[in-house]
Formats: structure tokens, sequence, C-alpha cells
């Protein structure tokens, strides 16, 4: 069973509930070509990630940062799904999951998956920067949401991955953000 299954089931009970309380913007009733197309390129920079990571979980059991950036990964679609029910457009599924996309293969050692996870937010801060934020800015909710979600890369994500290759692909004895006690601690 994959990590990703309850989502669309959830973001289908997410979006009947919101949409029945949620107002469109006042500012935009229906959102520019352009502006739907970035969104479902973050959501698919999502599903992508979502999918590598996944696969690098079930070839190498529950390893950080992997298990951590993961559910990160979850919420970020969670928000990109939200914006696309407050806007009224469907949700597209995770085409990675459906076929539709070629599962990601995870590499056979822990360092090179890391390797990937620095590839990958690099070339996801690149596509926010470049491609995404120019298209969103007269949507000051959506270009929150995605420089949010930019930040989560370059700040959280990109650091975690760093760390997991400098160190061969073995993660420290400490707990991150979540606080406890390094190993320097004891």
């Amino acid at each position: 069973m994959s990590l990703l299954s309850d989502i669309p089931i959830f973001l289908s009970l997410a979006a009947i509930a919101v949409l029945a309380v949620t107002p469109l913007p006042a500012e935009a009733h229906e959102l520019d070509a352009p502006v739907l197309d970035a969104i479902h390129t973050a959501l698919d920079d999502e599903h992508k990630a979502w999918s590598t990571y996944n696969a690098i979980l079930q070839k190498h059991g529950d390893v950080r940062p992997f298990s951590n950036i993961i559910h990160a990964e979850k919420r970020h679609a969670i928000m990109l799904g939200d914006l696309l029910i407050r806007y009224r457009q469907a949700i597209p599924q995770n085409p990675y999951e459906t076929g539709a996309k070629s599962t990601p293969v995870a590499p056979n050692s822990l360092r090179e998956a890391c390797k990937i996870g620095v590839k990958a937010e690099i070339e996801n801060i690149a596509l926010y920067n470049n491609e995404l934020l120019p298209v969103v800015k007269n949507y000051p909710d959506i270009e929150a949401t995605l420089v949010q979600l930019r930040d989560a890369s370059g700040q959280r994500h990109l650091p975690a991955f760093k760390r997991c290759v400098s160190r061969g692909g073995m993660m420290g004895g400490g707990h991150g953000r979540q606080g406890g006690h390094s190993r320097q601690n004891g």
C-alpha cells in the first residue's frame, strides 16, 4: 500500500467541505489559463517528489530525511489542492500513481538517493522562481502559497538532503527541528 493512496479520497472530502463554505476571492472569479497551469505544474512537481521519496522508502525502509519530507510533500499537495478547490477547479490525480507517468526508480544507495533529493529541490526552487511565481503575481493568495512551498524546499528540504549527502547517506542522531538531543549532548 502506498503512503499516498489516501490522498484522493481526503482531497475529495475536503473539496466538498470547502466548496460549501469558501467564496471565491472577490477580485477573481476564474483563474487565467496560465495561472491554472502554474498550479497544476506545482502539483505535478509535488506528486513527482512524493512518488520519488515513496520509492526510496519502499526500497530502503523508513529512513530520514525521506520519512520526514514525504509528509511535507503530502501537505504541500493538499495546500495546492485547497487553492484549486477555492477557485472551483478539479484536482488532478497523481499521474505517477495512476500510471500516466512513469514511477521514479529508487537508487541502490541512500547517498545516491540524497543526491537525487538535492537535485530535485534545487530544480524545484528554480521552477518556482523562474516559471511559477512570475505567472501568479496578480493572485496574492496563490503567490503566498507558492512562496511558502518554495521556501520549504530551500530552507528545510535542501539542507536536509545536503546533510544526508555529506554524511554518506546516513543521518545524524539528533532530531532536527523537533527538539530532542543530538549526539553531542549524549
